[in-house]
């Protein structure tokens, strides 16, 4: 399924059926008189967050969706049949907003959750409204009201616990797959992921959370190089980054500061007051020496005290899961995990099991990836 993070479509609600003017006659029945009824209600427009949906591609072919209109007053007093909803079904985690794409009026966190986004016009009253002792016979009706119209953008942030960010190539997919059952495409090139992937990682019976890998960032990301910093948005709802850098980079530290630069210039700095986890990753590439004076001038440098891991051949990626697990814990809550069981039913299901490399991790430890 191809992915699609944002899509802009048009919407209308239906307009209300206008009201009959009609009288009662009838052969050798007495008290006729007026007897129109009202116009049928237009449908709305509800948006609903459902299970199973991870991309908005369904909105790329289909851009306008109307609800339908209220039938017509009859005679006999019968009133029109409301016009049918219409009811925009989305991924759990897509924002709605306004055609001027920062006002939002939506925001779908939970499965199963509904929100009216048009209201149809309301039906118009037939001529059996309007009699009184001094208008009998009255001979006019209302007509519907009209709905409601707008353009909206449809984005999708992806309901992840814990973000992975980093420049290109620096081992985030590689990573994501030894953890994970998730299959991203690796390759020894810039760039090699072009969208998100979720993957969910178990560190053990009725523990685990949901990682999510996003693009490679680099220089100039938020003024629109590279692929730019709009992937960024799928770990606004991360409580925690994992800031992965390549080991055998020229200068780890300068590598650091660019992706740091490009959190605070995106958003208001939101996702740079996340709390950060910053490993040093590929260390299979180099000696035990040479790792242990990188991540001993990083710290130094830098103030930060880098994870040390390889995802290639698994080591030190429990201890960093682990830690990761452990800052999410601290940032959600106690209850943390009750809530994201329900979220993850709804985004991943029916999929492979797989998890850390088995030198590395309990036997407990499964993990899952959305397709």
């Amino acid at each position: 399924m191809k992915f699609l993070d944002q899509a802009k479509i048009y919407i209308r609600s239906g307009d209300g059926g206008a009201g009959c003017v009609s009288f009662r006659r009838e052969k050798y029945v007495e008290m006729g008189g007026p007897d129109g009824g009202d116009g049928g209600r237009g449908g709305d427009v509800w948006a609903e967050a459902v299970d199973g949906l991870n991309t908005l591609i369904d909105y790329r072919y289909r851009q306008h969706f109307k609800a339908g209109k209220g039938m017509h007053g009859m005679g006999r007093n019968r009133t029109g049949q409301k016009g049918g909803d219409v009811v925009l079904k989305l991924p759990v985690g897509t924002q709605i907003l306004d055609e001027d794409k920062t006002t939002v009026l939506a925001d779908l966190t939970e499965p199963g959750q509904k929100v009216l986004l048009l209201k149809g016009g309301n039906g118009g009253f037939g001529n059996a409204r309007f009699k009184s002792s001094t208008n009998q016979a009255p001979r006019h009706a209302n007509p519907g009201q009209p709905g409601e119209e707008r353009w909206i953008w449809l984005r999708l942030k992806l309901m992840a616990d814990a973000g992975l960010v980093g420049l290109p190539n620096a081992g985030k997919s590689t990573l994501l797959s030894a953890v994970s059952a998730a299959k991203p495409k690796v390759g020894d090139y810039p760039f090699t992921t072009l969208h998100p992937t979720l993957g969910v990682v178990r560190m053990g019976p009725g523990e685990s959370f949901v990682l999510a890998d996003i693009p490679g960032l680099i220089e100039g990301a938020h003024e629109g190089r590279g692929l730019g910093d709009r992937f960024l948005g799928h770990v606004e709802r991360a409580g925690v980054l994992l800031h992965l850098i390549d080991i055998t980079h020229e200068d780890p530290v300068e590598a650091w500061r660019t992706v740091r630069k490009e959190l605070e210039s995106y958003g208001g700095g939101a996702l740079a007051n996340k709390p950060e986890l910053v490993a040093l990753g590929k260390i299979d590439l180099i000696d035990e020496e040479t790792r242990q004076m990188v991540a001993e001038d990083f710290a130094e440098r830098t103030g930060v005290q880098p994870l040390l891991l390889s995802a290639a051949t698994g080591e030190g990626t429990r201890q960093a899961m682990g830690r990761l697990y452990q800052l999410i814990g601290q940032q959600r809550g106690h209850d943390w995990q009750e809530r994201r069981y329900a979220r993850e039913v709804a985004a991943l299901s029916d999929l492979p099991e797989s998890g850390l490399p088995e030198s590395d991790r309990p036997e407990s430890d499964l993990a899952l990836e959305q397709n």
